[in-house]
């Protein structure tokens, strides 16, 4: 597989230097890969995993870590600063991810958080993003049915909940009844098909509906108990932010999983423990 710029790559090293060692760049040739990035032990010969990117005199150059996006990706990220060339986004390595003025969907501030897509300006190699995210979504009919999971980046917030890209394929809405926690904007989750409307927009929920949404956590509650020596002071008498920090589900949910798995024998209950039998 050849090597990409804007992407990870799993490169060979070609020979070692002071200041670096060379990997194999294959059709990009010979690429840097600083010392303050070399793990280890690495010696000539051995392959080791790299970010491709182009620094800030246009070269090319690797490193070891991972960005939180790469080209062909969708993410949430923050405004760092903004120039007479557009606005620079944190999206984890030392040079910023530029987003130029002419890609940006209404003009950003330093500070803000915005949805956007990553992609290789085929002209000069450079790594770049766009906030006009619409076109790039919902070109196809959903394949969902209710129920299904599915990855979710939390978008703008309107009157009715979020508006969240879905698979990086679809705009979908998680009404604010369906958000469960507190969300914002750039949040990566995992989400459920509450339903596929009619005209092909799609409802989430972070919960499963229905029974599903309570034998899903059955398991994680008894996983718990069984990592923590059998006993938890979690209880139907903590607060909704503890049970969600831990279990990822509303107090109701937990409150009917627990009812289901005193009822079938395996907990134990008290005022301010829950044991497993």
């Amino acid at each position: 597989m050849p090597a990409n710029i804007g992407r990870m790559n799993t490169l060979r090293v070609l020979k070692e230097k002071d200041f670096g060692v060379y990997v194999d760049g294959e059709q990009l040739g010979e690429i840097l890969l600083p010392k303050r990035y070399v793990p280890k032990g690495l010696k000539v010969g051995q392959e080791v995993d790299v970010f491709i990117y182009l620094d800030s005199e246009d070269e090319l150059i690797a490193t070891t870590i991972v960005p939180d996006v790469e080209v062909g990706q969708f993410a949430g990220l923050p405004v760092v600063a903004v120039n007479q060339v557009g606005a620079f986004f944190d999206w984890g390595l030392p040079k910023d991810l530029l987003v130029p003025f002419s890609q940006q969907k209404v003009r950003v501030e330093e500070g803000e958080r915005h949805l956007l897509f990553v992609y290789l300006d085929q002209v000069t190699n450079r790594i770049v993003a766009t906030t006009k995210v619409d076109a790039l979504l919902n070109r196809e009919e959903p394949p969902y049915r209710t129920g299904d999971k599915v990855d979710i980046i939390i978008g703008d917030k309107t009157n009715i909940g979020f508006k969240c890209i879905v698979d990086s394929r679809f705009w979908g809405v998680l009404f604010f009844q369906d958000a469960v926690g507190q969300v914002r904007k750039g949040d990566k989750m995992p989400a459920f098909i509450k339903r596929v409307r009619d005209d092909g927009k799609i409802d989430l929920s972070i919960q499963q509906t229905g029974y599903k949404k309570v034998t899903g956590i059955l398991e994680d509650i008894v996983e718990y108990l069984e990592k923590n020596n059998g006993e938890m002071t979690v209880t139907d008498k903590s607060s909704p932010q503890e049970i969600f920090r831990i279990f990822n589900v509303s107090k109701a949910t937990f409150k009917k999983a627990l009812g289901a798995l005193y009822k079938d024998q395996k907990i134990e209950l008290s005022k301010d423990k829950v044991r497993l039998k």
